[in-house]
């Protein structure tokens, strides 16, 4: 493996709080080799703490896009992996930060990945975790699991850099991976076609739907396989 694959992961910070956080999160990063910062709604994106927080990674804050929505943040990531300590009632099963950077790293050998956190009191939302392939914890103690912002990046950055620089990993697809924004409109698609030929329950979506992304995310779509999906979902289409 090769450190190069460092450059074609993102972090992706969505809805922070305290300018300080971005900063440190940026030194965090860099010093594992990730200097790709993405912002989503920061409440403000930088100023003289987290200039002074980013100590030697000013270039990364500097660098930093700003992006309306996740969506946006995430567009032409093949590969999203949400981190999050809470548990959840979604379809998604959580794996230890250590686990969830094997298929990361294997997927960077396709494209570009990213690594989501959420804001610093409450995390990342159900609707964002679902917009990510995968979900990861860090096992910390259970008596105090919570850790800061920074803390948190600096975790994962670092089982990326060691993932990165260890054994090598089989590649993730035999053909290009679909970017994230092609596996969004196949799922609103999906969704439609579920809801026309009335096996989705349109009061009660939120069980399946989850599921359904689980099974598809799981696979690793490539994007003739998305095509051709999205061409099934024509020809069911035209019969409701």
């Amino acid at each position: 493996m090769s450190a190069d694959l460092l450059s074609h992961i993102r972090i992706v910070l969505s809805r922070t709080s305290h300018p300080g956080n971005i900063g440190a999160a940026a030194r965090a990063m860099k010093t594992m080799g990730i200097v790709s910062l993405y912002l989503v709604n920061p409440k403000k994106p930088s100023d003289a703490e987290a200039e002074a927080m980013a100590s030697g990674a000013s270039d990364v804050l500097r660098s930093a896009r700003v992006c309306a929505s996740l969506a946006e943040a995430l567009q032409g990531t093949v590969y999203a992996l949400a981190v999050s300590a809470r548990r959840r009632e979604l379809a998604y099963v959580s794996v230890d930060a250590r686990s969830a950077v094997q298929p990361l790293l294997a997927a960077a050998q396709e494209g570009e990945v990213a690594i989501v956190f959420g804001t610093e009191m409450s995390g990342l939302t159900n609707e964002e975790i679902l917009q990510c392939r995968a979900a990861a914890h860090i096992p910390a103690d259970p008596a105090n699991a919570s850790l800061n912002l920074a803390a948190a990046v600096q975790v994962l950055a670092y089982e990326a850099r060691v993932a990165a620089l260890g054994a090598t990993l089989p590649p993730f697809a035999d053909a290009p991976l679909a970017r994230h924004e092609d596996m969004e409109n196949f799922y609103a698609h999906l969704e439609q076609s579920l809801l026309a030929s009335g096996f989705l329950n349109p009061a009660n979506p939120r069980r399946l739907l989850p599921r359904l992304r689980r099974l598809f995310g799981r696979a690793g779509l490539e994007q003739e396989e998305v095509n051709i999906l999205r061409g099934v979902l024509k020809s069911f289409d035209k019969n409701t």
